[in-house]
């Protein structure tokens, strides 16, 4: 089979390949599309100690072509979307069945496209901040993959003001598709110290990006607002947290690893992305796709969305057709 492969030396490259074996509580899958995410990007700057050569890849579509044991043998043949420890990337991907997701009604794009970053959007709204009915939320990388989708579910759950900040004006631009009722850059944000002058304190704030955003994303937190942290885009710098000061206030810092969810309680992820799944079946939120690259295109892929060159979601075309 063909897959693409990160070598040792940091290259990517198409190469032949044994086609994978299911075992106990795998399935097997043809892939058709493979979703692209920030996972890619770290694992190619070597941020994971994966053993190389390597078939990256965490976001895979297909129809399910082999079952292992203990797998109900009528997978065989469904559509599917699974998230993955890696392997997407290839015409065949391993995964496991606990995480593998009926997408029957979906076109394969779009099924890829789901991916990690619409499970992580609902889990952050509806089970990790528990979003309420007119409550306001703020987003910082409102236009990432999962900033597109948590506005929409934080919309659906009744949030009554969501505020988005972006990198620059296009973004703020391609976000304000999303259900935003005011975006600003990250520069206004910065200046600001302590957020939007204007703007009355956030019960919720949902923050990838850590250091100094996370430091004043505490400070914009209303009475029992709650901060959900689910990455450090700016790096690991450390941020003070006074829990005097929060016991005060009410307020919580929360944390979120959709990575670890699904090594130590997969079944939990697994009921959000059937919830998250199901809510994109009934058009009630959508992911975006706005580019899609043959698999000799992975490399400028990621290219672009290491420079913050793409908006909404990337998929990786690997099958035109179901195997």
């Amino acid at each position: 089979m063909k897959a693409v492969v990160l070598d040792t030396d940091d290259r990517f490259r198409l190469t032949d390949r044994e086609r994978p074996v299911p075992g106990p509580g795998q399935v097997a899958i043809a892939v058709r599309y493979a979703g692209i995410q920030w996972g890619d990007v770290l694992v190619r700057r070597g941020h994971f100690p994966v053993p190389r050569p390597f078939v990256p890849g965490f976001e895979a579509a297909g129809q399910v072509v082999g079952v292992g044991p203990g797998v109900d043998g009528s997978l065989l043949g469904r559509t599917v979307t699974a998230l993955t420890g890696g392997g997407a990337f290839a015409e065949v991907v391993l995964a496991s069945a606990a995480l593998t997701f009926d997408a029957q009604g979906l076109d394969a794009r779009t099924a890829a496209a789901f991916g990690w970053a619409t499970p992580t959007a609902y889990d952050l709204v509806h089970t990790v901040t528990r979003v309420r009915p007119g409550e306001r939320v703020l987003i910082h990388a409102a236009a990432g993959g999962v900033g597109t989708m948590a506005a929409q579910f934080a919309r659906a759950a009744g949030a009554g003001r969501i505020v988005g900040v972006v990198g620059d004006a296009g973004r703020a631009a391609y976000a304000a598709r999303f259900g935003y009722d005011r975006l600003i850059t990250r520069a206004e944000f910065a200046d600001a110290a302590d957020g939007p002058a204007d703007e009355e304190p956030f019960d919720v704030v949902l923050d990838p990006v850590g250091g100094p955003t996370r430091a004043a994303s505490l400070r914009l937190l209303a009475p029992h607002g709650r901060l959900a942290v689910y990455g450090a885009l700016a790096g690991g710098a450390p941020v003070t947290l006074d829990s005097g000061e929060l016991l005060r206030g009410g307020r919580s810092v929360l944390s979120y690893n959709g990575d670890l969810l699904s090594r130590t309680h997969p079944e939990r992820l697994a009921d959000s992305a059937r919830r998250a799944l199901r809510a994109v079946a009934e058009g009630q939120v959508r992911p975006d796709i706005t580019a899609e690259f043959g698999m000799a295109g992975l490399e400028e892929a990621l290219e672009r969305l290491a420079a913050g060159g793409t908006h909404g979601k990337s998929v990786l075309r690997i099958a035109p057709q179901p195997v």
